[in-house]
């Protein structure tokens, strides 16, 4: 498609850039933040379709989002092929752009007939990254050839630069929400501990060391976890032996 011209398409910009910040805002959910970019590129820039590759936990890219059927064949096999501007873009983290495929296709062998099979003459790939980090990259394909417009690259980049404001903060936000149970569960833990102390000394008349060593000897005996030998304990369906008496135990048997 054509690019709109610049003043004529500045109201439509407005409100793509605050459509995108709303998705950030309460109910947050990251498919519909790819889904309005790659619906923003197609309608604003010079690209016939789009499409956005993300990096998963285990640095694996993966297709999170295409306007078209074709463009997400085009993305999966770059993927299945290793080779093509999307990922190129994304090992060096800075834009790349073929505006003609058939001319390249030395670069990309097996990318460049692919891409015209499925209707696309050019393709630009921007990095979406923050500072040193990038996640992923958003895909702009056109089916005539030619370099994508400056303005459009601009706005192309700035589009993906607030997505992945957006998805680095939604993923810190979900380690902070896993780090915070997993200190909460240390915590209920460290409660459940302390009061097993107090029953055991009780019990026994042992002091809180040795009531300790008597709890984590019981628990490598049993393979269990320290907490929930505290938790029997506590609970009273847990009577951990002195090393005495389990010796004497093992001795008997």
């Amino acid at each position: 498609m054509t690019s709109t011209m610049p003043g004529a398409r500045e109201p439509a910009l407005v409100e793509a850039f605050v459509a995108l910040a709303d998705t950030l805002i309460d109910d947050y959910d990251v498919i519909d933040l790819l889904h309005r970019l790659v619906e923003t590129c197609t309608h604003l820039l010079a690209a016939d379709a789009a499409g956005i590759l993300l990096c998963d936990g285990r640095g694996q890219l993966r297709v999170m989002d295409c306007s078209t059927k074709g463009a997400r064949l085009l993305e999966l096999f770059q993927l299945q092929a290793h080779e093509g501007p999307c990922l190129d873009c994304f090992h060096a983290g800075r834009a790349v752009s073929a505006p003609d495929v058939t001319e390249i296709a030395d670069r990309w062998p097996q990318f460049a007939p692919r891409a015209v099979q499925e209707g696309f003459r050019a393709v630009h790939a921007l990095p979406m990254r923050l500072r040193s980090v990038t996640i992923g990259g958003l895909n702009l394909f056109a089916a005539q050839p030619g370099p994508l417009p400056p303005e459009d690259l601009r706005v192309g980049q700035a589009l993906a630069d607030v997505a992945t404001i957006g998805i680095l903060h939604e993923r810190a936000a979900h380690r902070g929400e896993i780090l915070t149970e997993q200190l909460q569960t240390a915590l209920n833990s460290r409660i459940i501990i302390e009061q097993a102390k107090g029953v055991l000394a009780d019990r026994s008349g042992l002091d809180f060391p040795d009531v300790v060593a008597l709890l984590r000897a019981h628990a490598r005996r049993k393979g269990l976890r320290l907490s929930d030998v505290a938790r029997g304990v506590v609970e009273g369906s847990m009577t951990p032996d002195r090393p005495q008496q389990a010796q004497a135990r093992i001795e008997g048997s």
